[in-house]
């Protein structure tokens, strides 16, 4: 099978480094192109060591003239520019898109969550928000591939198969998540610097955080009640990681048992899914590494509640693992290809 050939926009932040560390384990690509803005000319090197012996071009800019012999680009960006490359895309390259410019199926969601107008709203049509293990047989009939922000990730996984069962009340949801700080990118030590970042717990974006649209969005294509949830996000003083804790009212005569068995059942083919024992306490550092998500349904002191712990690497299941398991998916290769 010949290899697809690769541009990494957005190469030099967290995401696009671990990406590109998966990518070189990748029997089918070729990374042709890495690109940024103020690290043109530079050695990727510089900015992870394990990388250092690797053949790999240095940073360039990005120009639409890169784009004659690519088969697929992968943007990590800041928000927005992942449109501007868009309008570029002839019919037989893909875009995989690691930011959040393709994962609300309005544009007026979009305006009103990232505060900036769509500047490729006619191409939303031909994107998939794609969250492999839900809808990623989708993938086929779409050029543009978004794939899904960490903290929903680690909430999606858990929550979609109960909401599909009708398994859990719609309301009243609590998603208390944790993140490193690799999660709010390279700018986070400027931007707390006098906040004693590893060394403290800091809430942000309560009650808006921009990730509660894509949560809303997804969970009601699988319900027609009535939905209520807060969701809360937290920088925690660790670079990598997400642990969420998500508190549901069951139906009536729901179990503990009955929850733990429909997600068993729905994920037993998945590779990246695990569904623990009963009440099992779960951290971060048991998926820190990998594509895994581990998912422990755990009882609560009230009778009809449960508590769900939920964790995943943030930079890897949570971003350049997931586009690596989007792109599996799509061009049809081995599902686990760079992600063991």
């Amino acid at each position: 099978m010949p290899k697809l050939n690769a541009l990494v926009a957005g190469s030099t932040g967290y995401i696009g480094v671990q990406l590109i560390k998966l990518l070189v384990k990748h029997k089918y690509i070729n990374i042709k192109y890495l690109c940024g803005n103020s690290s043109v000319g530079k050695k990727i090197s510089n900015y992870d060591k394990s990388l250092t012996n690797k053949k790999l071009p240095k940073i360039i800019k990005f120009s639409k003239n890169l784009l004659r012999d690519i088969d697929v680009i992968f943007t990590a960006l800041p928000n927005g520019e992942a449109q501007d490359i868009s309008k570029y895309l002839t019919k037989n390259i893909t875009l995989i898109d690691l930011a959040a410019d393709f994962r609300l199926e309005k544009s007026s969601d979009y305006l009103k969550w990232y505060k900036q107008k769509h500047r490729a709203a006619n191409l939303i049509k031909k994107s998939l928000y794609s969250l492999p293990e839900i809808n990623g047989k989708e993938l086929n009939n779409y050029q543009i591939i978004s794939c899904p922000g960490c903290y929903p990730t680690s909430i999606l996984l858990p929550l979609i198969p109960l909401f599909k069962s009708n398994l859990i009340k719609n309301k009243n949801i609590i998603m208390d998540s944790k993140s490193g700080y690799s999660g709010a990118g390279r700018g986070v030590h400027k931007k707390y610097k006098d906040k004693n970042l590893y060394e403290s717990l800091s809430a942000y974006g309560v009650g808006f955080h921009r990730h509660n649209s894509e949560i809303e969005q997804m969970l009601k294509k699988f319900t027609k009640k009535e939905l209520n949830f807060h969701f809360t996000p937290h920088l925690s003083p660790m670079f990598r990681g997400i642990l969420s804790t998500i508190y549901i009212d069951l139906e009536k005569d729901i179990t503990q048992s009955k929850v733990i068995k429909k997600l068993s059942d729905f994920y037993k083919k998945d590779n990246f899914v695990k569904i623990l024992k009963p009440d099992s306490l779960i951290s971060t550092n048991d998926v820190i590494g990998t594509n895994n998500c581990f998912i422990s349904v755990c009882k609560s002191k009230y009778k009809n509640k449960l508590i769900i712990l939920s964790t995943i690497d943030n930079l890897i299941k949570g971003g350049a693992g997931q586009a690596i398991q989007n792109l599996n998916m799509k061009f049809n290769f081995p599902l686990k290809t760079a992600l063991q």
